[in-house]
């Protein structure tokens, strides 16, 4: 079997839970196929086996179902072609594309028109496929100016609302004229009258629900627009009926019920649009990362500079970057230097000094000097594109609580229907028998009034605002099911260097002679180790010359071992010396002592079997971390340090930092032991690291927490990054979990509540079905509305 490929549908046509449902189900009955579709975000996300089932298989079942997906359409301006074979050429190419419906190039007017899956696929991909085949392509500018597709969307409700509500208006006085005996024109009383105001509404402005149920029930499904369907076929088909009798009886007073399936669907318009602008108000989080990106660059080309737009940039690209201009993308530094504001993706405020061969990040900002830099990620691979893709897959992923609603859901219309007729039996039968009219208005508002939409919306809008607002923060959540489970958290282990403090390192004692320095900054300076970096940056403020290193091997978890000139150097702790049977001298061993007690990290120097020295180095402790861990604390979650460190070194820090449980002297390898064992004792445990060498124990912690830049690495790893690298944003992450967590069982009671205590009351004939439409309308507004308060919650 083939490794699963992932992809991602945007998906239209769905109104409630039954209906995600419908297509989750199907979609997971496939061949290979594992899908989750979110109603909030309308997407359809797919991992599926390319052996077994394709791209355009699990589109057309998504149509089939009765759904649409997502396409865009692009037009591209074409250069280079001569002939039909050169149209025709282009034609396949695109038709080939991943993610590409249909492609038609027109040799005529050397345009291409591209309708594709903008999830799978972009522009750039495109006009790159169309050069890899020999020609040249362009967008068209005035198809960067179309409406997107909610845009769309949002006018064509707002119109068909607006048509609707002056329809149902005249209605509605006849409503107010039954209940209030007033008077107004006898033609507002025309059965005919209000049959030419009702008829637009129900078969124009509702034919959407009639095609949706339609399409549901062919497919064995349910879902809302099969209740308003019936609901509001029912009031007008009755209506009409009575109406027809006045023809053969003019005499006659006919029931009539127009205004109620009017007014319904005008009703349940309303809350649709309120819904849509309140679930379009989630997403702001995913947009203002969007706006941080550069739109154009500078590009040096031939010697000479062109502003050309950033998604035009290439891997390899030489870019000019003048002062307060946004870095465009991802890159290395060539000439010149500068400090570089990095706060919008890594959070810290204080500006970075960036020099030749240093790494610069896509969207932030030049703060001083004129530098050259060469572009080495464009496009989906920049940081920026990284972060905005997890947050975009945490909005659209479920968590856990959310399938307790799904069930429910899937099960919930056909119930509603049966306890309707079962409504309307009694009402003609025992309540008032043989009396059709109040039998059918109960059975009516029951169908109504059940909505399942709210139940739906309870969980994604949810998470969509809590991982937006940890966006917000800095901190990238995975996916729903870590944001949920955050909250659960006992214990979190905090590796110590780079999370409780700096992760750089300074050289603060040395004792020995210039050789010892000269051959101990020399062997160090083969390693990579931020405390390596430390002692040969020391050395080089001494002027030490440093010396070729013949030989050296890195020991894990006890220091180096190298030849320089013949001469063998060790440099580590206690256990490597005592492997190699060098002792040192007792007031070595004292000041060895002294250092530990003081957290720093001291090292013995021994040359061809002889002690020589010693180097202590500390790393300062982050300015928050202390708050940080108080705040963990009060929270009731334990804390705990681990480290490579010994034990004395590693107590002083706990102590400076205010943590009471420290594992210390532990090895790269044994860090994920030390969290299987902590889980043992039955506890939900979180391990803060770095995302690379911590890899293991993030994977086997519940939660793996990467407190860093928001490296590839530490994002893919874990399934919370930090970007700022501060701890204060732990506890934030842990309240946002809370808060959320909070607010979707408050929808979700909400939700339950509504339909456990509407459908008796409209079963009994305590709500007239225009009421019970208001009131339906108005739980979904009332649900994504509660949700959106998470965005005006202090962390």
């Amino acid at each position: 079997m083939s490794d699963k490929q992932h992809t991602t549908f945007g998906v239209t046509g769905m109104t409630c839970a039954a209906c995600s449902n419908r297509i989750e189900k199907v979609l997971n009955k496939m061949d290979g196929v594992e899908a989750q579709v979110n109603l909030s975000t309308e997407k359809a996300t797919v991992n599926y086996d390319p052996e077994s089932t394709s791209v355009d298989d699990i589109t057309n079942k998504i149509e089939n179902v009765g759904y649409g997906v997502v396409m865009e359409t692009t037009e591209l301006d074409v250069y280079g072609m001569t002939c039909a074979a050169c149209s025709n050429r282009i034609e396949k190419v695109l038709n080939k594309q991943e993610g590409v419906q249909s492609a038609n190039v027109n040799l005529t007017t050397e345009q291409a028109s591209v309708e594709y899956n903008p999830e799978q696929v972009d522009t750039k991909a495109l006009i790159d496929k169309i050069k890899k085949a020999g020609y040249d392509a362009e967008l068209k500018a005035e198809a960067t100016d179309k409406q997107t597709h909610k845009e769309k969307e949002r006018h064509q409700q707002r119109t068909k609302l607006i048509i609707s509500a002056m329809l149902a208006t005249p209605l509605l006085v006849t409503m107010f004229v039954h209940l209030l005996n007033m008077n107004i024109p006898a033609i507002f009383m025309n059965p005919w009258f209000q049959f030419a105001l009702a008829t637009p509404v129900q078969f124009m402005i509702g034919w959407q629900f009639y095609v949706g149920a339609y399409k549901n029930l062919k497919n064995g499904g349910a879902n809302m627009d099969v209740l308003v369907a019936l609901g509001t076929s029912a009031a007008y088909f009755y209506s009409l009926y009575e109406a027809c009798k006045t023809i053969a009886h003019p005499e006659y007073t006919p029931h009539l019920y127009f205004e109620t399936s009017a007014v319904l669907i005008t009703l349940i318009l309303f809350g649709k649009y309120l819904e849509t602008r309140a679930k379009s108000q989630t997403t702001n989080a995913l947009s203002s990362l969007l706006q941080l990106q550069a739109k154009e660059a500078r590009v040096i080309r031939d010697g000479e500079e062109l502003m050309t737009p950033v998604e035009d940039v290439v891997v390899g690209d030489r870019l000019l970057v003048k002062p307060g201009e946004k870095i465009p993308v991802d890159g290395m530094v060539v000439k010149g230097n500068t400090s570089v504001d990095e706060s919008m993706i890594t959070g810290e405020s204080i500006p970075v000094e960036k020099e030749v061969d240093a790494p610069v990040i896509g969207s932030t900002i030049n703060k001083n000097g004129s530098i050259e830099m060469e572009a080495t990620k464009v496009g989906k691979d920049t940081a920026l594109a990284s972060i905005v893709k997890v947050v975009e897959d945490a909005q659209g992923s479920k968590a856990p609580i959310q399938r307790l609603a799904d069930v429910i859901s899937g099960y919930f219309v056909p119930i509603v229907v049966g306890i309707a007729l079962v409504t309307f039996v009694i009402w003609i039968s025992f309540v008032q028998p043989g009396q059709f009219e109040p039998a059918l208005v109960a059975a009516i508002a029951v169908l109504v009034i059940a909505c399942p939409c709210a139940l739906g919306l309870a969980t994604p809008t949810s998470i969509m605002v809590g991982t937006g607002k940890a966006a917000e923060n800095g901190i990238l959540f995975k996916g729903g099911e870590y944001l949920e489970r955050t909250h659960e958290l006992e214990a979190i282990i905090l590796d110590k260097t780079g999370t409780i403090t700096k992760g750089k390192p300074e050289v603060t004692n040395f004792i020995g002679d210039e050789e010892a320095l000269q051959l101990l900054a020399s062997a160090e300076k083969g390693s990579e180790h931020p405390l390596a970096e430390a002692i040969v940056t020391y050395a080089t403020e001494k002027n030490i010359t440093f010396t070729e290193v013949d030989d050296f091997n890195a020991i894990p978890g006890h220091g180096i071992e190298t030849m320089i000139a013949g001469k063998q150097v060790l440099v580590g702790n206690r256990k490597l010396m005592q492997e190699h049977q060098i002792y040192a001298a007792d007031d070595a061993e004292q000041a060895l002592i002294d250092y530990e007690v003081e957290g720093k990290t001291a090292m013995l120097i021994a040359i061809d079997g002889v002690y020589r020295g010693i180097v202590a180095v500390a790393d300062t402790m982050k300015e928050t971390a202390p708050q940080a861990i108080r705040e963990l604390k009060q929270e009731g979650i334990d804390v705990i340090m681990l480290t490579g460190d010994n034990e004395r070194t590693a107590q002083a820090i706990a102590q400076q930092a205010g943590i009471d449980q420290v594992i210390a002297q532990v090895l790269p390898e044994e860090k994920a032991d030390q969290v299987k064992a902590i889980q043992d004792q039955g506890k939900k445990v979180a391990m803060v690291g770095d995302g690379v060498n911590d890899a293991p124990a993030l994977a086997t912690a519940d939660i793996g927490i990467a407190i860093g830049t928001g490296t590839e690495v530490a994002i893919e790893t874990a399934d919370i990054t930090v970007l700022g690298g501060e701890l204060s944003l732990i506890p934030k992450a842990i309240k946002i979990s809370h808060a959320t967590m909070n607010n979707i069982r408050q929808n979700l009671f909400w939700a339950f509540g509504y339909n456990t205590a509407g459908i008796p009351v409209a079963a009994v004939g305590l709500l007239a079905p225009w009421v019970a439409g208001a009131a339906m309308a108005l739980s979904s507004v009332s649900v994504v509305s509660n949700s959106l308060r998470l965005k005006r919650k202090q962390v």
